[in-house]
Order: structure tokens, then sequence, then C-alpha cells
């Protein structure tokens, strides 16, 4: 399963000259997510401004606005730069292989993670990392349920259960990366299980 993924957040991200200016837009890209990293340690998400962001990192508003949109868009490139530009190169042959990956990346970064999958609303990361979600599932989901024609109620569906699983996941308690993914496959499989046994003996009645 390659995992392949297009966002049109993403599309106004920068490259011009001869690699010295990509080289410099990441540096610069960089020091404001570590910026914002290191702000969120004792400040609420909701409370920091761009102001904030620029002024610990000793950089102009327009270095930043010329980069991002706003700070929302400052995470989700976080997210797609340390995530989603690694797992890109790679191809899952389960499913559940992404999966680990996935809880894993998040696992690590569980203290960044907590606060920004709480902000709701749009151009929210929560928002962001659903948008991503769907897209992974989608082309499955519309295998599985081709002769369906409401696919959408489906994604949704799926989309929601596994975004608030995650959510949940990482707000309360400590459980490993490692756990969640067993117990969350567990659920699933031994459900599927008990549905097709049940069809399977409605059946034969």
């Amino acid at each position: 399963m390659k995992i392949v993924i297009y966002h049109d957040r993403m599309n106004h991200y920068r490259l011009k000259g001869e690699g010295c200016f990509l080289a410099d837009s990441n540096i610069t890209k960089r020091a404001l997510s570590s910026a914002l990293r290191e702000l969120m340690e004792s400040i609420p998400f909701s409370k920091i401004s761009v102001g904030d962001i620029c002024e610990r990192c000793s950089m102009h508003r327009k270095s930043f606005y010329y980069h991002f949109k706003d700070k929302y868009d400052l995470v989700n490139w976080i997210y797609h730069t340390e995530f989603i530009t690694v797992i890109q190169r790679k191809d899952y042959q389960v499913g559940w292989d992404f999966m680990e990956d996935l809880c894993n990346y998040f696992y690590e970064n569980k203290s960044f993670y907590r606060k920004t999958l709480n902000v709701e609303g749009q151009n929210s990361f929560s928002e962001y990392f659903r948008d991503i979600v769907a897209s992974v599932l989608s082309d499955d989901l519309k295998e599985m349920f081709k002769d369906e024609p409401s696919i959408d109620f489906f994604v949704d569906f799926y989309t929601d259960a596994f975004v608030g699983a995650i959510k949940r996941w990482l707000t309360k308690g400590n459980m490993s990366a490692e756990e969640f993914v067993r117990l969350l496959k567990k659920g699933l499989l031994r459900t599927s299980n008990q549905i097709i046994y049940r069809l399977s003996d409605d059946d034969e009645k």
C-alpha cells in the first residue's frame, strides 16, 4: 500500500533559485517550528500569536507570512514534514504497518499533539489530520463498498472512529503506541469475525 497524499494547503510552499533558496527556506521554517514547540511547553496553543513565535526566534512577521498562512498552517507543515514525507517513501504491504508508524510518531511527540489535536475549527490541525485519514481510507472503502452509492457515509464513519480513538488515546493516560494498535486491531478483527459468524448463522437458518 503506497500512501500518496496531496493537499491544497501545501501548494503555497515556494521553490526558486538553484537550491540555495530552498535551503534557506527550510532553515526559516524549522526555526519557526522550533519556536512554536518551545512556546507550547508553557503556553496553551490558543494563547500563542504569530508575533510570539517570531519574537521567540528573532524573526520578522513578514518572514512568517511569506512561508505560512497562520500558526495552524505551521502545525500542519510540521506534521507533513516529519511524518507524511517520510511515509510516502514507503510501500506498505499491510495497512496496520502504516497505523503503527502513525501511532509511534504521535506517541514520540505526544506532548505536542495532545495540545494541537484538541484545537478544533477551520484550518486546525485536527481538521487537517481528519482530511488525511479520510483520503487514506477512501480508496479502500470505495473498493469494499463499490455497490453502495452512499460511500461518503462510510468514509465519514470510519474516519471519525479512527480520529476519535487516536485523540482519546493521546489525551487520556500513557498507553504505548504498540498496545493501542494491538487493541485497535483486536477490536476491529474480533467484531468483524463475530458479524461474519452471525450473518453466516442467519443464512443457514
